[in-house]
């Protein structure tokens, strides 16, 4: 099953390909959205193992310039 992960504190100047080339390195990366001016955006991985391997290894990575954050997706709601 695919795992989705929160990236935050992204350079406004971080594309997608970027976030794509860095998380790859853990795994196979199924999807890439960065969100435009908001410095924030999401990774969706092939397995939770990949998934985890990320959450693992990248929290405090620097990416074009500033340290990133990242984080399991959490959906809020019902």
């Amino acid at each position: 099953m695919a795992k989705r992960l929160y990236v935050g504190n992204l350079n406004y100047r971080t594309t997608e390909d970027g976030l794509a080339d860095l998380f790859g390195e853990c795994g196979e990366v199924t999807e890439v959205t960065v969100i435009e001016g908001k410095g924030f955006g999401f990774i969706e991985f092939g397995s939770d193992d990949e998934a985890n391997k990320a959450i693992e290894t990248l929290n405090g990575v620097e990416l074009d310039g500033r340290e990133i954050r990242r984080s399991e997706e959490r959906r809020v709601g019902k």
